[in-house]
C-alpha cells in the first residue's frame, strides 16, 4: 500500500455511492487534500446490490431537484471518466389498485408538473399498452414518468470515485477508521488500521460520515447521533426471458413490489409492510459483498401476488434469490448535513433504498454546504439536525425500522402517523388528555393530542385523501376556539433559555427584531441568514435583565439551538433546553377571559395584561406564567407551568371550564385556525431559502437597530421589492381538500405550488398558502389575476389575498 497521508482537509468515511459522490463533488469544487477511506472495497456494503432505480419525482421540490441532478450527472459521467454507468432513461410506471392510491398518484402527477418533471396520468388500458406483460385486473390507473431511468450502482460509484481521483482526491480501500480524535466541538483527526495491519493517524479539518449502515457506529465515535438501522431487503432475478425487450421500471405499491428489466431478465423487489431488522449485535467485521440467508417464506406472499400481476414470472425460472442489508432511518428520509453536536462533523448516510437516485444530488448539496458554510437551499427534509438524541437508542431503532421499510410503498396519506416505537416522550398532561378522548400523533418523539374522539367513537385514524374520520371532530374543536373557548397542550414546543450578561446583545445579533425590551415583553421574530432567508421562526420572552426564553416548533428545537450555539462566539451566554421542565396549556377563544377569571384572582384586562406580555399569575393553588399570544388568532393565553404543578393546573382549568363549555382541542385544530389567519408554518411556508420580506414578515424585522445577521439582505430587498409574495388562497368550491404542493395556476399558467394547506372551517373551504413570483409587480398587480389551484388534475377557482382572510386587523386576539 502506498504511503498514507498524515493530514487532510477532509476525511470521508465510507466508500459507497454516497461517499464517492461527496469526494467527487468536493474535488470538483477545487478542494485539495480530500481523502476517502473504505474499510474493505468500494461499494462492498449496500451499493453493490442496490436495484439502481433512478426516479426523479420526490415529495418536495428540493428533493426532486436533487434527484433530477443525479440523473443528469449519471448521464454525463461515462463520457467524463470512461466508466460505463449503465444509465438508461427507460421511464417508469406506477400502477394503482385502489381509488385511494389512484388519488395519491394523480396528486403526485399534479405536483410533478409544478416541479417541472414530465408526467402523464394513465388509465389501466394505457398502462397495458406501455407494459403489455402486466395483468391489469383491478388496476384503477397510474402515472408515467418518461425521464426516470435505471443504472448500474457499482459502476456509478466507481465512476464517481474515478472522477474524484482525476481531480486529486485520494481514495483508499482496505483502510478502516478505528477511532476519531476530538477536542471540544471539533474533530481533529482519525485513527486507521489497514488490512495488512498497518496503523496510523490522519489529522483533518473535518470528517464526512458516509458509512452507510455503519453510520450509527461511526457517529458514536465522533460524538454524534446518527439514527439508522439495517434491514433485510429482498429481491429475485429471473432466468433470461426470450424476447423480453426493454421495459420501463414498474411499481405496484399496493402489492409492495417493483419490477426492473435488465439484460433480458426481470428483477422483482419488495418493500413489505413488516420488515426484518438486521445487525442488532453489530455488523460482522468480515462483512464485504455479503448476502444474508434466504427467507423464502417471508418473500413468498410478494412473489405469489407478483406472479398473478405479471404471469410470465410464473413461467420464468428464478436465477437469483437475493437478500442484502440496507439502512433505514426513523422517518424514511436520509441524513445530510452538519451534525448538531459538533462543528466539523458532516453526515451523508441512511438512504432508505433510494441511495443511487439520491447520491449525486446529495453529494452536490453537501459539498456546496461545506464550501459555503451555508445550505445551498432548504434541506430541512433531510437535515440531520431534525433528529433527536433519543432516536439513536438501539431498541427504538429496532422497533421503528420494522415499519419504515414498508412505508416506502404504503399509501402516503396526509396526517399518517407512525405505528411503531411510540410513547417515548410524553407531556405532563398526557394521561389527562388520554382519559378525555385524545387521539395522539407524534413529532420529534413527542406524543401530542391531534384530535379528540367523542364518547363511543373509535380512537384511531381512518386514513384517506378525502375527509378522514376525525374531520368533523376537528371542525367542532375549531368552532369552539372561534366561538367559545378551547384548551390544547403546547408543551412539546421547544423552550430554550438564554441567560447571561450578554443575552440581550446576543439575541439582537441573531434575531431580526429588537430584543432590547422590558422584562415581560414577548417578541415575535426570526433568525435570519446572510441572504435574508429564515433559519427559525420563534417567539422570545424577556424574563429578566439577563434571561430570555426562546420558544420554537417542536420539530426544530434541536436545529434552532445548534444555530444559536454556533453564533455565540465570545458572548457571555448559556443556552439551556428547558422544554421538558414546563408544561404549556393554551386557553383560546372569545370566552377565554371568562374561564381565566374563574380560576385566577389576577387582573386579566387589556389594561393590566395587554397582548404580547407575559405575567406570573396564580391559578388554583399554583403559579403559572401567562403569555398573552396566539397562534390561532383569538383572545387567549399560553400558560407555562412547572411540570410538578402541571396536573393541578390542568384539573383546575378543566373543572372550571365545565361551566363555560370548555372543549379540549388538538393540533389539527391549531393548524386549521392558523392557516385561516395566514400565520406561516416553519418548514413549509418559510425556510432558509425564503426571504423574510417575500414571506410577508418584514414587519418583524427592525433594521434601525445595530447590525444583525441578514440586515444587509433585508435592506436590499426592501429597496428592490419582493421577488415573490406569500399569497393566501381560499377555494371557492367547499368540497376539495388541500394539503401542500398543489400547483398554483395564475391566469392559466402554473407559477408555483402551495407550501401548506388545510381546511378553513370558519371560512368555509380549503385554504392554502404559497409563493407567487411578483418581481416588479405591485400588490394590486398580483391580486389582479385569476387564480386556480390544481387538485388532482382539476383546476379549482380560488380567491387570493395578501392579507389574512380571517380577522385581517387582528382585532380578536387583542379583544
Amino acid at each position: 500500500m502506498s504511503e498514507m497521508p498524515s493530514s487532510a482537509r477532509v476525511v470521508i468515511i465510507g466508500g459507497g455511492v454516497v461517499g464517492c459522490s461527496v469526494a467527487y463533488h468536493l474535488a470538483k469544487l477545487g478542494w485539495s487534500d480530500v481523502v476517502l477511506l473504505e474499510r474493505k472495497r468500494l461499494t462492498s456494503g449496500t451499493t453493490w446490490h442496490a436495484a439502481g432505480l433512478i426516479g426523479q419525482l420526490r415529495a418536495t421540490a428540493n428533493m426532486t431537484k436533487l434527484a433530477k441532478y443525479s440523473a443528469d450527472l449519471y448521464g454525463s459521467l461515462e463520457e467524463e471518466t470512461g466508466v460505463a454507468t449503465g444509465f438508461r432513461q427507460t421511464g417508469s410506471i406506477s400502477a394503482a389498485l385502489t381509488e385511494e392510491r389512484r388519488e395519491e398518484l394523480f396528486r403526485s402527477a399534479a405536483m410533478a408538473r409544478a416541479f417541472g418533471v414530465p408526467v402523464e396520468e394513465l388509465t389501466a388500458a394505457e398502462i397495458k399498452a406501455r407494459y403489455p406483460h402486466l395483468n391489469i385486473d383491478g388496476v384503477t390507473g397510474g402515472v408515467w414518468l418518461p425521464s426516470d431511468g435505471q443504472g448500474d450502482p457499482a459502476n456509478i460509484a466507481q465512476a464517481l470515485a474515478k472522477g474524484a481521483r482525476m481531480r486529486g482526491a485520494q481514495v483508499r480501500e482496505g483502510v478502516k477508521v478505528t477511532g476519531i480524535a476530538r477536542t471540544g466541538r471539533r474533530v481533529t483527526g482519525v485513527d486507521w488500521t489497514a488490512e495488512d495491519g498497518a496503523t496510523g493517524h490522519i489529522a483533518c479539518e473535518a470528517i464526512v460520515n458516509s458509512a452507510g449502515m455503519w453510520g450509527h457506529e461511526v457517529g458514536r465515535m465522533a460524538g454524534v447521533t446518527v439514527p439508522l438501522h439495517a434491514c433485510e431487503h429482498f429481491y429475485i432475478v429471473t432466468e433470461g426471458i426470450e424476447g423480453l425487450g426493454t421495459l420501463p421500471v414498474l411499481r405496484v405499491p399496493d402489492e409492495c413490489a417493483y419490477y426492473k428489466e435488465d439484460a433480458g431478465k426481470i428483477l422483482l423487489g419488495a418493500f413489505e409492510p413488516n420488515a426484518k431488522p438486521w445487525g442488532m449485535e453489530g455488523i460482522p467485521e468480515s462483512f464485504e459483498f455479503d448476502q444474508l440467508p434466504e427467507d423464502f417464506d417471508h418473500f413468498e406472499p410478494i412473489l405469489e401476488a407478483a406472479c398473478n400481476r405479471m404471469p410470465l414470472l410464473a413461467e420464468a425460472g428464478i436465477h437469483t434469490f437475493f437478500n442484502g442489508p440496507e439502512s433505514f432511518t426513523p422517518d424514511d428520509a436520509y441524513h445530510l448535513g452538519l451534525a448538531p453536536e459538533m462543528d466539523n462533523v458532516w453526515v451523508a448516510c441512511g438512504f432508505n433504498s433510494i441511495g443511487i437516485q439520491s447520491a449525486g444530488g446529495a453529494g452536490m448539496a453537501l459539498s456546496q454546504w461545506m464550501e459555503d458554510g451555508a445550505r445551498p437551499f432548504d434541506l430541512g427534509d433531510v437535515d440531520i439536525a431534525r433528529m433527536q438524541p433519543f432516536q439513536g437508542n438501539r431498541h427504538y431503532l429496532f422497533e421503528r425500522s420494522k415499519e419504515t421499510l414498508g412505508l416506502l410503498y404504503a399509501d402516503h396519506f396526509p396526517y399518517r402517523q407512525k405505528a411503531t416505537a411510540r410513547g417515548v416522550r410524553r407531556t405532563p398532561f398526557h394521561a389527562h388528555l388520554l382519559e378525555r378522548g385524545a387521539v395522539m400523533g407524534e413529532i420529534a418523539g413527542w406524543e401530542r393530542a391531534n384530535w379528540f374522539a367523542e364518547a363511543g367513537q373509535e380512537r384511531e385514524y381512518r386514513y384517506s385523501w378525502k375527509r378522514q374520520n376525525w374531520f368533523e371532530n376537528a371542525a367542532r374543536e375549531h368552532r369552539a376556539v372561534r366561538e367559545g373557548v378551547g384548551m390544547y397542550d403546547m408543551s412539546s414546543f421547544g423552550k430554550i433559555r438564554v441567560e447571561g450578561p450578554d443575552a440581550e446583545s446576543f439575541l439582537n445579533h441573531i434575531c431580526g427584531a429588537d430584543l432590547a425590551v422590558a422584562p415581560g415583553r414577548i417578541v415575535y421574530t426570526q433568525f435570519l441568514n446572510e441572504t435574508g432567508g429564515i433559519e427559525a421562526d420563534v417567539t422570545v420572552t424577556r424574563l429578566s435583565e439577563t434571561a430570555y426564553l426562546v420558544v420554537t416548533p417542536a420539530a426544530t428545537r434541536r436545529a434552532d439551538q445548534a444555530w444559536m450555539a454556533r453564533h455565540v462566539g465570545e458572548a457571555r451566554v448559556v443556552l439551556t433546553d428547558v422544554t421538558a421542565g414546563e408544561g404549556v396549556l393554551a386557553v383560546m377563544g372569545p370566552k377565554a377571559r371568562d374561564l381565566m377569571a374563574r380560576v385566577s384572582p389576577a387582573d386579566l384586562t387589556n389594561a393590566a395584561h395587554p397582548f404580547g406580555h407575559a405575567v406570573e399569575i396564580e391559578i388554583g393553588m399554583g403559579l403559572v406564567r401567562a403569555h398573552r399570544v396566539s397562534y390561532v388568532g383569538e383572545l387567549g393565553w399560553e400558560l407555562y407551568v412547572s411540570a410538578d404543578m402541571a396536573g393541578h393546573v390542568f384539573e383546575t382549568l378543566w373543572e372550571a371550564g365545565q361551566d363555560v363549555g370548555l372543549k379540549l382541542c388538538g393540533m389539527h385544530m391549531m393548524d386549521s385556525c392558523r392557516i385561516e389567519k395566514a400565520f406561516r408554518h416553519f418548514g413549509h411556508d418559510i425556510t432558509c431559502e425564503d426571504h423574510v420580506i417575500d414571506a410577508g414578515l418584514g414587519f418583524a424585522v427592525k433594521t434601525d437597530k445595530p447590525a444583525f445577521i441578514g440586515r444587509d439582505a433585508v435592506l436590499r430587498r426592501k429597496e428592490t421589492g419582493p421577488k415573490t409574495r406569500m399569497v393566501q388562497f381560499l377555494l371557492q368550491d367547499p368540497e376539495p381538500l388541500l394539503y401542500h404542493n398543489e400547483p398554483i395556476v395564475r391566469d392559466g399558467e402554473i407559477v408555483g405550488y402551495l407550501s401548506s394547506g388545510n381546511y378553513g372551517h370558519t371560512l368555509g373551504g380549503a385554504v392554502g398558502m404559497g409563493y407567487v413570483p411578483s418581481f416588479g409587480e405591485s400588490a394590486a398587480d398580483v391580486l389582479g389575476s385569476t387564480y386556480e389551484i390544481d387538485v388532482m388534475g382539476v383546476r379549482v377557482a380560488a380567491t387570493a389575498s395578501l392579507r389574512p382572510l380571517y380577522d385581517p386587523k387582528a382585532e380578536r386576539a387583542k379583544a
